[in-house]
């Protein structure tokens, strides 16, 4: 697939807050419109189109769990597939060197095999990352992930989620997403 641009917000603010709505809790996260352009308005667009309700938190990567041969270590919780039917086309990569945008504790970043790949996942980092900034060890390509926001509330939701029951990676059962809504 040919990556793209995502579309532009309509504006309404630099930061608009999203309410992430699960089975465990709420999230409240805030969304980086001004340093994260692309990635953000992707989020938001299927925030707005409802692409994520009843989506799932589905995997869980923690110190002792990361892929196998994986030098670099992380700990996210991952959520939302969305059906290929349903998915907007792949955008542009805006690495954490473009943005200054840094995987913080509660930072939101966009899911990827390589750069220009990201759709619709999205990760929330548990503490700092920095393996996942631009230049980190955690990709071969060192591009690192597209953080987009941040948990302003709710991060003992995300903590919730990071300690379920898992089979590897595999959340067991799934953590179910009510709905994202912007506030």
């Amino acid at each position: 697939m040919q990556s793209c641009a995502a579309p532009a917000d309509d504006g309404r603010a630099a930061h608009p807050r999203v309410l992430i709505s699960t089975e465990l809790g709420d999230i409240i996260a805030e969304i980086h419109l001004d340093k994260a352009p692309i990635t953000a308005a992707n989020h938001l667009r299927y925030v707005d189109a409802g692409l994520f309700d009843g989506a799932t938190f589905f995997r869980v990567v923690t110190r002792e769990n990361s892929f196998p041969n994986q030098d670099v270590p992380i700990e996210v919780v991952q959520c939302c597939q969305v059906a290929p039917a349903d998915r907007f086309p792949p955008i542009d990569h805006e690495t954490t060197e473009a943005t200054g945008l840094k995987h913080l504790d509660g930072a939101l970043s966009m899911a990827r095999i390589r750069p220009g790949s990201a759709a619709a996942s999205f990760s929330i980092t548990i503490g700092e990352q920095p393996e996942m900034d631009f230049g980190g060890r955690r990709n071969a390509d060192g591009e690192g992930f597209a953080v987009f926001g941040y948990v302003v509330s709710g991060m003992d939701v995300v903590r919730q989620i990071h300690q379920q029951p898992r089979d590897g990676q595999t959340l067991a059962p799934p953590v179910r997403v009510i709905s994202i809504r912007r506030l």
